[in-house]
C-alpha cells in the first residue's frame, strides 16, 4: 500500500445544494514519538511516526458576514467558539494568504476526543483550511497549504495528509511512509483532557530530576526507527507492537496516574501493546485483527472506540 493509500478509502463527494463544503479529517496516533532535549524557543526536536486512524471530524464552512463558529458532538463544550480556535485560526490565515476577508461561518461535529492525545484541534484545522479554499475558489497550491498548516501547529500538517508519516523538527517535517496492511486499534477515552504544554513540562521536570538534564543537547537527540517503519511496510501488527514509544507517557502517567491501570487492562484483554497517544490522556491498544480488538473494546467499557489504520488525511465530502 503507498502512502497515498489506505485502509479507509476517501469518501465520495456529495453535493450541498446551498454553497457550503464540508471536509472530514481523521485522528491520529504516534506509533513513535521520540522527544529531543527543550529548545532554546521552547520547542523539543521530534522523531515521531504519525499514522492517520478511522476516527472523524467534520467541518463545514458556509458563507457568513464575519467568521464565526461552532461546534457539536462529544466535549465539544469545552472548545473554544471564538477566534482563538484553531479551525477559526486557518480560516483567517488563509483569507490574510489571498488578501480577503475572513467571511465564512464554521460548523464542527466533534468524534475525535477532545484534549485526548489525538490531535482533534489539528484535524479542524486542516479541515477549515481545505474547507475554506474549496468554498473560496481558491485553489491553493498544496505547498503552501501545508506552510500555513506549519504555522498553525505541529500536527496540523499531518491532519491533511493523513496515512502515515515520520515527522521530523516540531513534527511538521514529514516524510511520507508505505504501510502494506490494516493494522486495528482500540482507544481508551479517558474523563478530561491532559494540557500538551503541560505535559512536555513535566516531561523535562521528570528528566531534570532523573540528573540527566532537559536541555538540547543534554538528551539525545530523537531519531527514527527503522524496524518500525518495516513493520508498517510489512504490515505486520506484531512486529509494530514492539517498536511502539512514546517519551511522553512517563509524563502523562505521571499528571493522570490512573492511565496505568488501564494500559494494563487493555493489555490483559489482549492487546499486542499499549501506549498513551501523544500527549494523552487517551490510550492506545494494538490488536492483532479486528475480532480481538472488539473484545478489548468490549472489556474496557463504554469509553473505547475501535478504529482501523492507516486512514485518508482531510477529504471534501459535501461540496
Amino acid at each position: 500500500m503507498s502512502p497515498s493509500e489506505s485502509a479507509a478509502p476517501a469518501p465520495a463527494i456529495r453535493r450541498s445544494g446551498t454553497g457550503a463544503v464540508t471536509v472530514r479529517v481523521p485522528a491520529k496516533v504516534n506509533v513513535r514519538l521520540a522527544v529531543g532535549g527543550r529548545r532554546a524557543d521552547g520547542f523539543h526536536d521530534l522523531a515521531t511516526v504519525f499514522l492517520a486512524v478511522g476516527l472523524y471530524d467534520e467541518v463545514t464552512a458556509a458563507p457568513a458576514d464575519e467568521l464565526r463558529i461552532t461546534a457539536e458532538g462529544p466535549g465539544a463544550d469545552a472548545i473554544p467558539l471564538d477566534a482563538t480556535n484553531l479551525a477559526a485560526r486557518a480560516a483567517a490565515a488563509l483569507a490574510a494568504r489571498h488578501g480577503l476577508e475572513p467571511r465564512v461561518g464554521l460548523h464542527l461535529v466533534k468524534d475525535i476526543p477532545v484534549a485526548g492525545g489525538m490531535a482533534g484541534g489539528s484535524a479542524d484545522a486542516a479541515a477549515a483550511l481545505l474547507a475554506c479554499d474549496r468554498l473560496w475558489g481558491l485553489d491553493t497550491d498544496r505547498a503552501d497549504l501545508l506552510a500555513i498548516c506549519a504555522d498553525l501547529g505541529s500536527d496540523v500538517p499531518f491532519a491533511l495528509v493523513g496515512g502515515a508519516a515520520l515527522g521530523t523538527g516540531r513534527g511538521e517535517v514529514l516524510t511520507p511512509l508505505e504501510v502494506g496492511g490494516t493494522f486495528h486499534w482500540v482507544f481508551a477515552v479517558a474523563d478530561g483532557g491532559l494540557s500538551t504544554p503541560a505535559v512536555y513540562a513535566e516531561c523535562d521536570r521528570l528528566r531534570r530530576e532523573g540528573g540527566g538534564g532537559d536541555l538540547a543537547g543534554e538528551v539525545p537527540d530523537p531519531v527514527a526507527d527503522p524496524e518500525l517503519a518495516a513493520a508498517l511496510r510489512d504490515g505486520d501488527p506484531y512486529a509494530l507492537a514492539g517498536c511502539l514509544v512514546n517519551d511522553l507517557q512517563e509524563a502523562a502517567v505521571s499528571l493522570r496516574p490512573g492511565l496505568a491501570d488501564t494500559l494494563a487492562a487493555g493489555t490483559r484483554a489482549g492487546a499486542l501493546a499499549a501506549l498513551v497517544s501523544g500527549s494523552g490522556p487517551t490510550c492506545a491498544f494494538l490488536a492483532p485483527d479486528a475480532d480481538t480488538a472488539a473484545k478489548i473494546a468490549t472489556t474496557l467499557g463504554p469509553a473505547a472506540r475501535v478504529a482501523a489504520a492507516p486512514a485518508p488525511g482531510a477529504a471534501v465530502v459535501v461540496a
